[in-house]
C-alpha cells in the first residue's frame, strides 16, 4: 500500500496542471529538461496532498478484492465418508468453509479426492459434484446450489485432481455451505463397496489473475434434462434465461457442464450418443459436438470395467471439463442478457409410451429398468462469469 507522500509524488502531474498555466509550463520544462528542482514551483500545500492522497487511498481500497491476498488453505472435507445403506443416505453432505473474504488470488485449486473406505470403494462410475449452496427451502429438497466442479468416479478405486477454480472467487467469499454430491447406491457392509471418502481443500494463492472476475452469476443450476421424449422438451426443463448484467465488465465467459446419461436407449442415448449442443448468447449460436475420446487415458489409472469407451462429455475417474464460451461480443454494452441451451433434434424410440418401441439397443423391453434400460438424459449447469 502506498504511504500519503508517494501518493502525493504520483498526483504532481495532475496537481500541475489544475495550478493554470504557468505551471503548467514549469511542468513542461521540467519534463524536457530532466530537472527535478523544477517540482517545486509546482508543488501544492501540504493540506492539499493530503486531501488528494486520502481521496486517492480511499479509491485504491474501494474494493476488498483490490490488493493481493494472503496464501492460505481452506480445508472443507478431509476424508468424508459418502455412501447409502438404503437406511441411511449420506450421498449428499453438506460442510461449512470459511473463504478469505478480502484480497486478489492469483490461482486458487480446488485439491479433489476420492479415497477407499474400509468395505472398498464403489464398483460402479458415478456421478458427482461439488456446489455452493446459495439458499436453502423449507422442505431441503429445493435448496439452490451452483455447481463448482463436476467429477465421475471410478470403477473400484480412487482419484484424485487439481481444479482451477480462480474465475469463480467471487463465490469463494467468506462463511458459505458447499454441497457434496455422489450417486452412490452402496455403503458400509455392503459386498460392492463402502461408498466413497471425499477429500477437498482450496489452495490460495495470493496476486492478480491473469483475468479479474468481477461476477458470478448462475445461469442453470444442476438438473438433469430429459433427451429425445416428445413430451418433456428442453425447453420445459431448461428454459432460455434474461439475466440483468453487472457494470464495469470487459469481457463475459458462458462456463457450462454438460452430460449425458442413459443407455439401451434408440442409439445408446444419452451416455454412448454423440449429439451436436448450441449455447445462444443473444442471437449468436456457438456449437460443439459433446463427445470424449479420451476416456482410455483421462480417467484415474487402474480402473476396472468398461472406463476406455468414449462417452458424452465426460469419463470413468476424470474430472468434467467445462464448456466454456467467450461470449463478450454479444453481451458488452448491454443491459441484460438472453441465453439458452438446445441440443439437435433426436426421439428415443426405445421408450414405454413410445408407438410402436423400436431400437432399444440392449434387448430390453421398452420399460426403464433402472439398470441396462435407463432414460436418457443431459445433466447440465452453466455459470455466465464476468471479467473487469
Amino acid at each position: 500500500m502506498k504511504t500519503a507522500a508517494q501518493l502525493a509524488l504520483w498526483l504532481l502531474p495532475a496537481l500541475a496542471a489544475a495550478c493554470g498555466p504557468a505551471a503548467t509550463s514549469t511542468a513542461g520544462a521540467t519534463a524536457a529538461t530532466g530537472d527535478a528542482t523544477a517540482a517545486a514551483d509546482v508543488t501544492p500545500t501540504t493540506d492539499a496532498v493530503a486531501d488528494v492522497a486520502a481521496d486517492a487511498a480511499a479509491d485504491v481500497n474501494a474494493s476488498p478484492f483490490a490488493l493481493p491476498g494472503a496464501d492460505t488453505t481452506v480445508d472443507a472435507y478431509t476424508h468424508t465418508p459418502i455412501y447409502f445403506t438404503g437406511t441411511d443416505n449420506q450421498r449428499t453432505v453438506d460442510a461449512p468453509a470459511n473463504f478469505p473474504a478480502t484480497g486478489s488470488y492469483q490461482t486458487i485449486t480446488l485439491h479433489l479426492k476420492l479415497s477407499c473406505p474400509k468395505d472398498g470403494c464403489d464398483p460402479y462410475d458415478r456421478l458427482g459434484s461439488l456446489g455452493l449452496v446459495t439458499a436453502k427451502s423449507a422442505d431441503g429438497q429445493s435448496d439452490t446450489v451452483l455447481e463448482l466442479v463436476r467429477f465421475i468416479t471410478p470403477f473400484h478405486v480412487g482419484a484424485s485432481w487439481d481444479l482451477d477454480v480462480t474465475d469463480l472467487r467471487p463465490l469463494l467469499v467468506g462463511n458459505v455451505t458447499l454441497r457434496a454430491f455422489i450417486d452412490t447406491w452402496v455403503g458400509p457392509g455392503s459386498s460392492y463397496g463402502g461408498g466413497w471418502l471425499l477429500t477437498a481443500s482450496f489452495e490460495f494463492k495470493g496476486g492478480v489473475p491473469a483475468h479479474k472476475p468481477l461476477a458470478v452469476l448462475p445461469v442453470w443450476t444442476p438438473h438433469g434434462a430429459v433427451f429425445g421424449d416428445p413430451a418433456k422438451p428442453l425447453a420445459t426443463s431448461t428454459p432460455p434465461q434474461h439475466l440483468p448484467l453487472p457494470t464495469g465488465a470487459t469481457s463475459y465467459t458462458l462456463r457450462a457442464l454438460i452430460t449425458g446419461h442413459g443407455q439401451g436407449n434408440a442409439s445408446n442415448c444419452a451416455e454412448f450418443c454423440a449429439k451436436t449442443h448450441t449455447l445462444t448468447a443473444g442471437t449468436t449460436p456457438y456449437t460443439k459436438k459433446l463427445w470424449r475420446t479420451d476416456c482410455a487415458t483421462a480417467g484415474a489409472p487402474g480402473q476396472q470395467g468398461t472406463y476406455q469407451y468414449a462417452r458424452a462429455g465426460w469419463c470413468p475417474g476424470a474430472d468434467v471439463l467445462p464448456w466454456s464460451v467467450d461470449v463478450s461480443a454479444d453481451l458488452l454494452g448491454q443491459a441484460t442478457a438472453d441465453l439458452a441451451w438446445d441440443v439437435e433434434a433426436w426421439t428415443n424410440t426405445c421408450r414405454p409410451d413410445a408407438l410402436p418401441c423400436t431400437g432399444c439397443t440392449l434387448g430390453t423391453s421398452c420399460a426403464y429398468d433402472g439398470g441396462a434400460h435407463t432414460e436418457p438424459y443431459y445433466q447440465v449447469s452453466a455459470l455466465l462469469i464476468a471479467f473487469e
